[in-house]
């Protein structure tokens, strides 16, 4: 499943912003574990989602990118932000 997760829709929330490091991904996304956070990015980066790019220093530097496919979800991400702001209106009166 492409997007059927509750972390891949938060990461690439997170990625719509711009390139992002392990760390900073693992620090916004509050609760998630590195295993979890590990899997659901190399599933996105198999499913053409993100790419990954790894530089040769030490320690390690790893930066992760949506494509051009994982952009096209901003109109579903902007559209997902907007219902929740309308429904949250709506139930408070």
């Amino acid at each position: 499943m492409l997007m059927g997760d509750k972390w891949k829709v938060l990461i690439v929330r997170d990625l719509l912003t711009g390139t992002k490091r392990f760390g900073e991904l693992k620090k916004s996304l509050n609760g998630v574990s590195q295993k979890v956070l590990t899997q659901h990015l190399r599933a996105m980066e198999k499913n053409g989602l993100i790419t990954r790019k790894v530089y040769a220093q030490v320690p390690p530097k790893v930066e992760y990118t949506l494509t051009d496919v994982g952009q096209s979800l901003k109109q579903v991400h902007d559209a997902m932000l907007e219902w929740g702001k309308a429904y949250k209106l709506k139930k408070e009166y």
